[in-house]
């Protein structure tokens, strides 16, 4: 008999929630099979089972909470069931009757196996939300394997009259407070742990954010004179987010107390950078980490930010992408924002917002005036750890190096 044991996730992870039992009590399960899925405040995870045999009993239910070590379910080894005591005749023949039963058992326990759809978690998510069958949905992967983007492409496609007629289902929590419909959704588990924490950091900091402005000019004509090349020699294209990368590592060397960590009495001071990125995911946001971005060049540091940012999207980040970061650039221009403060990052001390890009009025001296593509930028900063004049030397050194990238290209 084994034991099913929600596994140590991460140092920073103590629990997490049942999101699918992909094995139901009495289904026979191969040891390296997985068994459940869990939703973790990061990532979602797939436990297998460490012994081949026929799972017993299910000790948590779907949706609910449950702690790292805690024994989750239980599986019985090869499943069979003590035989009575009998003469020894009667044995024999009650053996010899059952062989063909088991071997049938195991049969049907394989093509249930065989037939069960390959998907990942988040497809497997998406697909219950959606009430869609796993089995019905088409997918180009060369393995077979689901993804969620073959889910909503399939959810998306018209279906025929009979298809559309919505299947009975239990009506909507809807409730009435002070005469008026609301409707009550749990939160997610990954949501419950960014609202958690994001209090943390506003009630454990002493939180100020300093604001300046970059023209980007430059930078844009940079790209367009070399995106084309780039491209060809790299296979990636030239963004911003390598100048702006770049720029940080170039500004946490001078200014070394906004690349660390205040633990207790002490300041760590962090000689290495690694650059966490706020990626925007269906289920929240998450900063998965490029590491080492002083030893790599534009192309390297391109090709990481997509691979993460593509990882995110198909809710395919290990958890070991997610930590160890030591500063954070979170880009809100990209769904618009013209200004915001960003909100720290755990237990960093300071993290750059990036926002849209607005083509403004600008003074060149005192006679002429341009139109220039502008960017508000904000660093929030720990004001326990970062004086003022640290943190507006900070912005200022990124300004001037992004208004002047070649500088940033000479850094390597």
């Amino acid at each position: 008999m084994a034991e099913i044991k929600v596994p140590e996730l991460a140092e920073s992870i103590t629990e997490g929630t049942i999101a699918q039992w992909l094995k139901q009590p009495g289904d026979s399960v191969e040891k390296g099979e997985y068994i459940v899925e869990l939703e973790t405040d990061k990532v979602n995870v797939e436990v297998i089972s460490e012994e081949s045999g026929i799972v017993k009993e299910l000790k948590a239910a779907e949706g609910d909470t449950v702690q790292v070590g805690e024994v989750i379910a239980i599986v019985e080894a090869g499943g069979e069931q003590p035989a009575e005591t009998k003469p020894a005749e009667p044995v024999k023949e009650e053996v010899a009757a059952e062989e063909p039963k088991q071997e049938q058992v195991q049969e049907k326990a394989d093509t249930e196996k065989k037939d069960r759809p390959i998907a990942s978690p988040a497809a497997r998510k998406l697909a219950r939300e959606k009430g869609i069958d796993l089995s019905e949905v088409p997918t180009v992967d060369p393995l077979g394997r689901v993804r969620k983007q073959d889910i909503t492409s399939y959810s998306n496609q018209p279906k025929k009259a009979a298809e559309q007629a919505p299947a009975p289902k239990a009506a909507p929590a809807v409730t009435q407070e002070e005469g008026k419909p609301i409707e009550r959704v749990r939160l997610s588990r990954r949501r419950q742990t960014i609202a958690k924490r994001l209090v943390e950091v506003q009630q454990n900091a002493a939180m100020l954010t300093t604001f300046n402005e970059i023209d980007m000019t430059a930078v844009m004509d940079l790209r367009k004179r070399k995106k084309d090349k780039f491209f060809e020699e790299n296979d990636v294209r030239l963004g911003f987010m390598s100048f702006f990368t770049k720029a940080v590592v170039a500004a946490l060397k001078k200014y070394p107390a906004v690349n660390s960590e205040l633990q207790g009495d002490e300041l760590v001071l962090k000689k290495f950078y690694d650059i966490g990125v706020a990626v925007s995911t269906d289920e929240g946001l998450v900063v998965p980490v490029i590491r080492d971005c002083d030893r790599k060049n534009f192309a390297e540091i391109e090709a990481d930010i997509l691979a993460v940012a593509l990882k995110a999207r198909d809710n395919k980040l290990a958890l070991s992408d997610l930590q160890g970061g030591t500063f954070t650039i979170t880009n809100g221009g990209v769904f618009g924002s013209l200004l915001s403060t960003p909100i720290l990052n755990g237990t960093q001390v300071g993290i750059l917002g990036m926002h849209t890009i607005q083509t403004r009025p600008v003074a060149i001296d005192a006679e002429r005036m341009e139109n220039r593509p502008m960017m508000y930028v904000a660093l929030s900063y720990d004001h326990r750890v970062i004086d003022g004049k640290e943190a507006v030397g900070f912005l200022v050194t990124v300004k001037k190096l992004l208004e002047n990238p070649e500088d940033l290209l000479l850094q390597g």
